[in-house]
Parts: structure tokens; C-alpha cells; sequence
């Protein structure tokens, strides 16, 4: 998701070049570049939603609803699927490119400043930046609100310099082990970050050593904990709208989504308010690409689902087996730091047959390495090193089509199928 050099200004060619300085954990930098470009981030109240799976979903919902009840919202995600732009909606558009060029400019002013002061301990890295690029623009557009999904953990996460109104924590499962701990409890930990002093906290179903370090924290922080798995009346509730986004599995986000709405609006001022139609509307109408989307070609159905991890995989698994209990067959890439053979457990018993591909990545896996890993007595597994090229053998089985494993390769992919492409 680099893009070809020359493709934007030098600001935000300035962001992507530091993508080769990786991931650093820690809110050092980013207070310091917070500081510098005169604290924007403390001029909008902030909703800060942490998870291993979910929260972009939860993120877009409410955000969906906030703009349904006429506020100013916007919103900061990652990854992006093409464009970086995409990280940063405000009032449910995208950034202006040249308006992200003048923030980037402005972050890459300070961030320079700073590392020729000998203030930054450490080159500050692209997820820094970028965050910071979000408040300025934020601030910029004089939004109502901001809505921050947590890019990893959450403790030392650059979004976490916040002091939000709400918080949520939609879902904890292994991944990024690495980074976050190898247990659930360490996981839920690092996640816990989020949680400060006196703002409502809502959780969605949560493993039960997980729950329990979040309700410490919560006591801990005197902060109100708001348990989706515990309210029959929020489930009966979201049971019986048409949620927007497909899956069983958006329907545990939507409770997140709509538990946290409704604590905004009991906690906060008029300003924020938000009424059950703006719920409704919000969680009924709500786009999110990639997830679970659809695309119809040359009479191949295709479904697009950016599921990355072990619990991704299972919430896909699932639903395709309800659309399809035929099988279908199964276009996969996934990177290499990924749990790839619990991924393809999942999702293997769903497919009929298994096309596997390199995603555009220099971390991805090589087709051949995943389809090595997917081999099975039985089972039909094919390599095509090129994603389209995966796609197009995959139509000629004539069963449907799913394309998954990684947002590396989902965006690429949804790129091409949205302009009609299937080459």
C-alpha cells in the first residue's frame, strides 16, 4: 500500500518513507509532536475504540450515527485498503488530498524540528505521523468529534495520547503476540491502555481471562464498565434491525457500537447527543469496504473480506459457510508474522478448492510457502503468484469466489474489481 514515488507531495511522501523505521511502541513521540504543533488533539472530544477484530467495523458505525444526528464527526483508521486518505473521513468524506498535504507538511516541520533538537529518543515512525497529521486535519475541519480506532494494543498505541470521553473494546483474541504478549490476559492488558479515569467503558464479549483484567481496570480507573454479553435487551435490540454490514459476527459489533452510543448520549453534553434514530440510521446505512463486500464480474460472484487473523478466519468461515454450503473457492494471501496454519484450519472447510497467492507485500508469504502449509490429503490447492491472476483461475471453477488473508491483499484486489477489472 506504498505508493508509486511521485504520486503525492512531499509531505506525505515524507509519512510513507518512514514506514521503513517500522513499528515502535510508546507515547514519547507523539506527545512531544502533539506538543509542538500546539496540542491539536485536545481540541475535539475523542472516542477511542481498542480490539483484536471489530473496531474499524464499530468505528464507522459510530461515526455513521454521530453524522445521523447532525454532528460534525470524522474518523481515523488503519490500514487503508488504497489510498491513504481513506484513514481520514470527515463528515463521511475523505480528506482532500491537498488538504492531507498541508497537515503532513505541518507534522513533518515539527517532526524535523524535533529530531534536530535531539528531542525525539527515537526517529518517530509512520503511524506516528500519520496520527498526528489526523489531529491536525481534525482540528482544521472543527469537527464535533473524533473517533479513533486503536491501530495496535492500545497502552503505548500513538492514538492513546488521548483523553477520551468513551472508550470500547470490542473483541480480544491472539494476535500480534509478538508486540502485545502471548496470553489473553497480557493481550486484554496492553488493550486496558485505553481505559482512563471516569469514562464510560464498553466491552463486547470478551474470553473470561480477558474480562477479568478489563474489570480490574476499570475499578481500578473508576470507570463505568458496560458489558454487551450482559443485556438480553441490547441483543433483542440489534436482533431486530437490518444491520448494514454482513455477518453474525457484526451483529457482537453493533451492540458495541450501539451500547457506546447510548453512553454517550446519557454522559455527554447536549452537543453530543444522539437519539435511538440516529442509531438505527447510523448502524442500518453504515459502509465499511472490504469487509465482507460483494463484487459481481464476467458472472463470477466475489466476496472481499479483510480477515487477517485466527478469529478473522473464523467469522468469515462461518458466514460463507451459510452463503455457500457447497464450498467456494478460496483465493489466499496472508503475510508472514501471521497465524497462518490456524487460518487456513478455519477456513479450509469451507473451500472446495484453494488458489494461493502472493500478496503485494514485502512481508507477505510466497504463494508457494501458504500452499505448501494448505496442502491436504483431498484437497484441491493450486499457486498463482499474481493476486488478479489468482482471481481469474479462481472464476473459472465457477463457484463463488473468496479472496482473503490479508488488507495487503484485499486492497490491491478491491482496487481493480471496483473499476469493473477482472485482469
Amino acid at each position: 500500500m506504498t505508493p508509486t514515488p511521485g504520486a503525492y507531495g512531499p509531505g506525505v511522501e515524507f509519512l510513507f518513507g518512514l514506514e521503513r523505521f517500522g513499528m515502535k511502541f510508546g507515547l514519547a513521540n507523539i506527545a512531544r509532536l502533539c506538543e509542538a504543533l500546539g496540542h491539536p488533539e485536545r481540541t475535539f472530544p475523542s472516542i477511542i475504540v481498542a480490539g483484536t477484530n471489530g473496531k474499524g467495523s464499530v468505528t464507522a458505525m459510530v461515526d455513521a450515527a454521530l453524522r445521523a444526528a447532525g454532528h460534525r464527526s470524522a474518523r481515523y483508521t488503519s490500514p487503508h485498503l488504497e489510498r491513504i486518505e481513506e484513514r481520514f473521513v470527515v463528515d463521511g468524506h475523505e480528506v482532500a488530498p491537498e488538504a492531507l498535504e498541508s497537515a503532513a507538511l505541518r507534522v513533518q516541520r515539527a517532526a524535523q524540528d524535533l529530531v534536530a533538537s535531539g528531542a525525539f529518543e527515537a526517529p518517530p515512525t509512520f503511524f506516528e505521523c500519520t496520527t498526528a497529521a489526523a489531529f491536525v486535519l481534525f482540528r482544521d475541519a472543527q469537527v464535533d468529534v473524533a473517533i479513533l480506532e486503536v491501530g495496535l494494543g492500545g497502552r503505548l498505541d500513538a492514538t492513546n495520547v488521548v483523553t477520551p470521553v468513551a472508550a470500547a473494546i470490542v473483541s480480544i483474541d491472539f494476535d500480534h503476540q509478538a508486540q502485545l504478549g502471548t496470553t489473553l490476559a497480557s493481550i486484554a492488558a496492553e488493550k486496558a491502555g485505553v481505559i482512563k479515569p471516569g469514562i464510560p467503558v464498553v466491552c463486547g464479549p470478551l474470553p473470561p481471562e480477558a474480562m477479568t483484567v478489563i474489570e480490574r481496570v476499570c475499578r481500578e480507573q473508576h470507570a463505568r464498565l458496560i458489558r454487551t454479553d450482559m443485556s438480553p435487551d441490547l441483543a433483542a435490540r440489534v436482533a431486530a434491525l437490518p444491520l448494514a454490514l454482513a455477518g453474525r459476527h457484526q451483529r457482537a459489533n453493533a451492540a458495541v457500537a450501539m451500547a457506546l452510543l447510548e453512553a454517550l448520549d446519557a454522559a455527554a453534553s447536549p452537543r453530543l447527543r444522539v437519539g435511538a434514530d440516529a442509531v438505527r440510521t447510523g448502524l442500518t446505512t453504515v459502509s465499511w469496504p472490504g469487509r465482507l463486500e460483494r463484487f459481481a464480474i464476467g458472472g463470477c460472484s466475489i466476496l472481499l473480506d479483510a480477515a487477517h487473523n485466527a478469529a478473522g478466519a473464523r467469522a468469515l468461515a462461518a458466514y460463507v459457510r451459510e452463503i455457500a454450503p457447497d464450498g467456494v473457492t478460496l483465493v489466499f494471501g496472508a503475510m508472514q508474522d501471521k497465524a497462518i496454519d490456524e487460518m487456513l484450519d478455519a477456513l479450509a472447510p469451507a473451500a472446495a478448492a484453494i488458489v494461493c497467492t502472493t500478496a503485494p507485500s514485502p512481508r507477505a508469504a510466497p504463494a508457494a510457502e501458504l500452499a505448501r502449509r494448505a496442502a491436504a490429503p483431498g484437497r484441491r490447492v493450486e499457486i498463482a503468484e499474481d493476486p488478479m491472476s489468482a482471481v481469474r483461475e479462481a472464476c473459472a471453477s465457477k463457484r463463488m469466489v473468496v479472496v482473503a488473508g490479508s488488507i495487503f491483499l484485499i486492497g490491491p484486489v478491491r482496487a481493480r474489481l471496483a473499476r469493473g477489472i477482472l485482469r
